[in-house]
């Protein structure tokens, strides 16, 4: 059995990504969690959860997606409406950078000698 990377993404990376955008929010910017989460369009008890580890802890962001993260946190506080744009767009950089391929790797074994093949070797 395997999961496709989207569910992947959904199960493991977005909520790191939304877990260190709410620590930014939260810590270097002041926001309250309920500020921090209407952002990200998640409940007040979500960033608790984020903040003490209870969710999002399987995965370890690269420090370039950190990076990227700090900047998006940046634009989020400034407008909170940019917080769907800027997951989008760091869900990008990662996939772009193959950094989505590791956590697949290590969470969806056995079907990466799939990932990126020519569509002709499926005889389609």
């Amino acid at each position: 059995m395997y999961s496709l990377p989207q569910e992947i993404e959904v199960w493991y990376i977005i909520p790191a990504i939304r877990k260190e955008i709410a620590r930014l929010l939260t810590e270097k910017y002041g926001l309250s969690y309920e500020v921090a989460g209407k952002s990200l369009g998640i409940s007040k008890a979500a960033i608790s959860q984020y903040l003490s580890n209870k969710r999002a802890n399987k995965i370890k962001l690269s420090l370039d997606v950190q990076c990227e993260i700090k900047k998006s946190s940046e634009i989020i506080n400034q407008n909170n409406k940019m917080a769907l744009i800027e997951i989008q767009r760091i869900l990008k950089y990662m996939k772009e950078n193959k950094y989505s391929c590791e956590t697949c790797k290590e969470y969806n074994k056995g079907v990466m000698e799939y990932c990126n093949a020519d569509p002709s070797s499926y005889g389609g």
